[in-house]
């Protein structure tokens, strides 16, 4: 049997889906993810203080036009394992920042970031992939970059807690998703996978117990009754 959380495996998924995989996380959302993105983005602040930005599991560059709205003098970094993730987002980040991104293609649970470096880390949509024990990982490294008193938001798409809200979004995400898949790429088997990563999921709640267990200051957040959560706050200074 598969295993879904092996970084090999979740590396072949989006290598896969990385051409279509922003129009599909909008049909997904119900259209919602750019308002989730906005809201889970929000959560930052903004500065006009020349501070390091770090977009982590950054797929198409989705979060880097906000990013640059919010701190127009940073100098900003994003990484992503999927070398075709990076390859897809090399038009947007030469459009937005001019060739001044530092575009790694790393695994954030296997990196070389530089120790109590960055300022602001955000990181969108990549959660589900992870099981407890990459959680767990990734909450050490996040606290590892982050700067004393720097911040982090994190967002995923969840299942919601209302039965009813429930139902009609598996049904959405398990059949018609898949479905649409087929009609637009031919193969309906990569955005099933979407479903499944999201239920196992669940939400963000064990999230903010990890992250506090490794000196961060946690926000539980909730979007649009639980169908995106996330958590946010800051490294004790």
């Amino acid at each position: 049997m598969k295993n879904i959380y092996d970084p090999g495996y979740v590396k072949k998924l989006f290598n896969h889906m990385s051409a279509s995989y922003e129009r599909m996380n909008y049909i997904t959302s119900f259209g919602f993810s750019i308002r989730w993105r906005r809201q889970f983005l929000a959560k930052l602040g903004r500065s006009q203080d020349k501070l390091h930005v770090i977009d982590l599991l950054s797929g198409l560059g989705e979060n880097w036009s906000f990013l640059q709205n919010h701190f127009p003098n940073a100098s900003f970094s994003a990484l992503d394992f999927s070398e075709q993730m990076i390859e897809n987002s090399k038009k947007k980040s030469a459009h937005l920042f001019k060739g001044k991104l530092n575009l790694m293609c790393e695994d954030i649970l296997q990196n070389t970031l530089p120790s109590d470096h960055y300022d602001i880390i955000s990181c969108a949509y990549g959660l589900k992939t992870f099981n407890t024990e990459q959680i767990e990982i990734l909450a050490k490294q996040v606290s590892r970059i982050l700067k004393p008193g720097g911040r982090f938001s994190f967002v995923e798409v969840s299942k919601p807690e209302n039965a009813i809200l429930f139902f009609f979004y598996k049904l959405y995400l398990g059949r018609i998703v898949p479905l649409l898949g087929k009609i637009f790429l031919g193969d309906p088997s990569d955005y099933k996978m979407l479903w499944i990563y999201t239920e196992k999921f669940g939400n963000s709640s064990l999230l903010q117990a990890i992250f506090e267990q490794n000196g961060l200051e946690v926000t539980y957040d909730r979007y649009f009754f639980g169908c995106a959560t996330g958590i946010s706050g800051t490294k004790i200074k």
